[in-house]
């Protein structure tokens, strides 16, 4: 796992957290912050999916190129 998708499992908690006792309190500036972090860790996983195709795909030009 690296940084972009710890720092997507952690935007995504953060936000569950918000969200859930913005709903519970009745406040919707909370609870909207809470859609957002949830939103910006999916960006953070998505970077990091990206990343790890980006290693991948680069390992595997450089196993062909050994051969």
């Amino acid at each position: 796992m690296d940084k972009e998708h710890v720092k997507g499992a952690v935007d995504k908690a953060k936000g569950a957290l918000k969200d859930a006792a913005g709903g519970l309190t009745g406040d919707a500036k909370l609870q909207a912050e809470g859609k957002m972090d949830k939103l910006k860790g999916a960006a953070h996983d998505a970077v990091g999916d990206l990343k790890d195709a980006a290693r991948k795909g680069a390992d595997e030009v450089d196993k062909k190129l050994d051969h």
